[in-house]
């Protein structure tokens, strides 16, 4: 249900930015969602075809990609990516000290307007 008002701002952010730029239409909009987001590409996707009717946004095509999570090891210095459920332990040599990093991004990559 989260993604409603995520939703609602993915809308806003695209319209204020097509009506800056004169467009008359708003074609397709590319979005990056880390992994580790709680984000389903699934309902967003449902809830701007429902958010976007009678907008210039009507029918735009949504594009998701997904942005791993970079995952070290502070014993062994192993590297991995990881997607939920993380694993508490490192793969190599079963360390529960590791580091997380990115996975956790949500933005609007680029707008083709037309």
């Amino acid at each position: 249900m989260h993604e409603l008002p995520v939703t609602q701002g993915i809308l806003s952010v695209v319209l204020e930015t097509a009506q800056k730029h004169n467009a008359q239409r708003i074609d397709s909009i590319d979005l990056v969602i880390g992994d580790l987001s709680s984000f389903v590409d699934d309902s967003i996707q449902f809830y701007f075809d429902i958010l976007s009717q009678d907008t210039i946004a009507q029918g735009a095509k949504l594009n998701f990609q997904r942005e791993a999570a970079a995952v070290i090891c502070l014993e062994c210095g192993h590297r991995f990516n990881a997607a939920p459920p993380l694993s508490p332990f490192c793969p190599a040599c079963d360390s529960s000290r590791l580091q997380v990093s990115g996975g956790k991004d949500f933005y609007i990559d680029s707008i083709e307007i037309g």
